[in-house]
C-alpha cells in the first residue's frame, strides 16, 4: 500500500500504473494507443507507462490490433497488451456451513488453481475448521507456485459478520463463532507446505476498505505458508456481490442489491460501485429483517425473521425434506420435486418468494436500486421463487413506474469465493508498484 511518506511524483507514477491496468483489464487486449485515448493521457506517457509494466511483469504483448479497430486506433496496427497470467496472484477463501475452498486467480481473472474439503462447520471449534483451512490455503499456494504464480494476498469469505476494520468474526450463527479473529488462527496454523490428504484438488486454464493485515511481499523459497500473506476478511454475500459486480458488469448495473441464500440469507448493497458497510461493516443482514414480527423464534434472538421462512433449512422442512443431511443432496431433490410439480414443494418455494419480496420492498423503498440480484441458492430456485417475489414488489413498492430489474446470478454459489480471489487479486491493479518484478 502506499507509504505516508511517499513523494507526489511517486504517488502520481503509482495511479498512472494502476490506471493504464485497469484499462487493459477492462477493454481487454489493446494498443497503447486504445490506452491512451481511453484514459486521456499522452501517447509518450502511455507508452512510458507501458514499458515499465512490462519490464516489470504485470503486461504482456500478445499480437497486433487492427488500424482503427476497438483495441487499435488510426494509422499503423498496434501491439496488443494484456494482463500477465504469471506472477502475482490473489487468493480466494471461503468458510461455508458444510465446506472449505480456495482458489487462486491471476491477474487475467482466470482460475488457476483450486481445492475442496467437505467439512461440517454447524457449532464447530474455530481452530478445527481453520486449521483445515490453513491446510488448503497452502496447497492451493503450493500449486500456484508450481504455476510461476506468486500470491499477493489472501482473502476469506465467511458466513457471518465482521467488524469493520478488522479481521474479527463478531457472530456467525449458522458457524457458532462469536469474537473469533481469522488472522489469529490462520497465523497459528501449520506451515501447510504439502498437499492435504483429505482434499480433493483440481486445476483449471480458466474461467474475475479492506480489512488488511500483515504487510510481507509474496513468500519465500521455503514452505508456503498462510501469516506470509496479507488477509482481508469480509461477509461472504459482500464479497459475493463484488463477485457479481466485477464478473458480471453487462447485466449488472453499479446500483443494485445482492441477495444470496445458503444456509443463512445474506445481502449487500452496491452504490455506484461501491459497497455500503455500515458504521460497523454489518450493513446487509437482510436475513433478519422481520417478515412476520409474531412468526418463529430465530438464532438471533427476533421473531419472523426472514430466514425462518426463505432459507434453505426453513425451506427444506416446509418442503418435508430432511434439513439435518448432506446438504447438495437436500437441494437437489428439492429441485427435482419442484420440477415435478410436488404441491408441498411448490407451496414452499412460493411461501419462500413471498417472505423474500416483503423483505426486499422495504429495501427497494428505501434504497432505490436500479437491480436486484439474486444469488447462491436462490438462483437455483429462481423459477419458482420470481412469482411470489415479483408479486410482493410490484405491490410494495411505493416509488411509481416499475420495480427495480431482478437478475439472476451466473456464478450462483460460486460467487463469494471468486469475489474473494479478485478481490485479492486486484491489489496488484490498485497498486502496481509495489508489486513490479
Amino acid at each position: 500500500m502506499p507509504g505516508h511518506g511517499a513523494s507526489p511524483q511517486r504517488e502520481m507514477r503509482r495511479r498512472n500504473l494502476s490506471r493504464v491496468l485497469h484499462a487493459v483489464a477492462e477493454q481487454g487486449p489493446c494498443s497503447r494507443a486504445a490506452v491512451a485515448a481511453r484514459l486521456g493521457l499522452t501517447r509518450t506517457a502511455v507508452s512510458t507507462l507501458v514499458e515499465e509494466l512490462l519490464r516489470g511483469g504485470l503486461l504482456t504483448e500478445q499480437g497486433t490490433t487492427p488500424p482503427g479497430g476497438a483495441g487499435g486506433g488510426p494509422g499503423r496496427p498496434g501491439t496488443a497488451l494484456v494482463l500477465t497470467d504469471a506472477g502475482p496472484c490473489g487468493l480466494g477463501a471461503e468458510i461455508g456451513v458444510d465446506h472449505l475452498a480456495v482458489c487462486a486467480v491471476d491477474p487475467r481473472g482466470q482460475v488457476r488453481a483450486r481445492a475442496r474439503l467437505e467439512s461440517d462447520g454447524r457449532d464447530s471449534d474455530p481452530g478445527v475448521i481453520l486449521t483445515r483451512l490453513r491446510t488448503l490455503v497452502d496447497e492451493v499456494a503450493h500449486q500456484a507456485r508450481a504455476l510461476e504464480l506468486r500470491p499477493v494476498r489472501l482473502a476469506v469469505a465467511v458466513p457471518g459478520l465482521v467488524a469493520r476494520g478488522t479481521t474479527t468474526v463478531v457472530r456467525a450463527p449458522n458457524l457458532g463463532w462469536y469474537d473469533t479473529d481469522i488472522a489469529g488462527a490462520l497465523a497459528g496454523a501449520g506451515t501447510g507446505d504439502r498437499p492435504s490428504a483429505g482434499a480433493e484438488t483440481h486445476r483449471t486454464a480458466g474461467v474475475k476498505d479492506s480489512r488488511t493485515v500483515g504487510a510481507r511481499k509474496g513468500l519465500t523459497a521455503g514452505a508456503l505458508s498462510a501469516d506470509a500473506l496479507p488477509l482481508l476478511v469480509d461477509n461472504e454475500a459482500n464479497l459475493g456481490a463484488l463477485a457479481e459486480l466485477w464478473l458480471d458488469s453487462g447485466r449488472v448495473p453499479r446500483d443494485f442489491v445482492h441477495v444470496s441464500a445458503e444456509v443463512g440469507i445474506g445481502a449487500a448493497v452496491v452504490l455506484s460501485g461501491d459497497l455500503l458497510r455500515g458504521t460497523r461493516g454489518f450493513a446487509g443482514e437482510l436475513g433478519h429483517v422481520p417478515v412476520r414480527p409474531d412468526g418463529p423464534r430465530c438464532v438471533c434472538g427476533g421473531r419472523g425473521c426472514l430466514e425462518q421462512y426463505a432459507g434453505e433449512i426453513a425451506l427444506l422442512r416446509a418442503a418435508g425434506l430432511r434439513a439435518d443431511g448432506p446438504r447438495d443432496a437436500a437441494l437437489t431433490a428439492l429441485a427435482e420435486r419442484a420440477a415435478t410439480g410436488d404441491t408441498r414443494t411448490r407451496d414452499a418455494l412460493e411461501e419462500a418468494g413471498t417472505a423474500l419480496g416483503i423483505a426486499l420492498a422495504g429495501t427497494v423503498n428505501l434504497l432505490d436500486p436500479r437491480a436486484v440480484v439474486l444469488g447462491g441458492a436462490l438462483a437455483r430456485f429462481a423459477t419458482w421463487l420470481l412469482p411470489a417475489l415479483e408479486r410482493e414488489l410490484r405491490e410494495r413498492t411505493a416509488a411509481p413506474g416499475v420495480p427495480p430489474t431482478l437478475v439472476i446470478s451466473g456464478l450462483g454459489a460460486e460467487g463469494p469465493l471468486l469475489g474473494a480471489a479478485h478481490a485479492a487479486v486486484r491489489v496488484v491493479l490498485d497498486d502496481p508498484l509495489s508489486h513490479l518484478a
